[in-house]
């Protein structure tokens, strides 16, 4: 490792143990919708909540289940399930997803828990997959296949 790579792993305490590199990892939530698990970056989950009345919208997507007023916030709301054409889904889960200064929340059956991904791990998608809110994937400790949500995509399109 020559000088250079060693300042630059300096600026990212994670990578330098001992002098030697150590792989990067990120911390994922865990959320199914259907059958179906996904991850999502946690620094891109605002907060999740349950228990908001939803009101419709006239002359939008059908996979946009209407707004919530969140502490005087408005935010759309994107059911998951609906979009990925496996029908409604029947709970009141949301996560809050934020990216830059936008908010979108995703109807999502089951918030699972927090979990550490090494990103050397994450595979990309197969070409002939035409699913756009996910931009990766990658097998877990458990052998469940983490699906990684792509929350840029989904704000560019909500």
């Amino acid at each position: 490792m020559n000088q250079k790579e060693v300042l630059l792993l300096a600026d990212q305490p994670d990578q330098l143990e001992n002098g030697a590199v150590t792989s990067l990892t990120e911390k994922y939530l865990l959320f199914t919708s259907g059958d179906l698990l996904f991850g999502v970056p946690a620094e891109s989950v605002a907060e999740i909540i349950t228990g908001h009345t939803i009101t419709k919208l006239p002359l939008v997507p059908s996979y946009i289940r209407g707004i919530i007023n969140l502490r005087g916030q408005i935010i759309p709301i994107v059911d998951i399930r609906h979009l990925l054409n496996h029908g409604d889904c029947e709970s009141d889960c949301m996560m809050i997803l934020r990216s830059d200064d936008t908010q979108v929340g995703i109807l999502v059956d089951q918030v699972q828990k927090m979990v550490d991904i090494d990103v050397s791990t994450l595979l990309p998608v197969p070409p002939q997959s035409s699913n756009e809110l996910v931009c990766g994937m990658c097998s877990l400790e458990d052998g469940q296949t983490m699906l990684a949500f792509d929350c840029a995509h989904l704000m560019e399109h909500s």
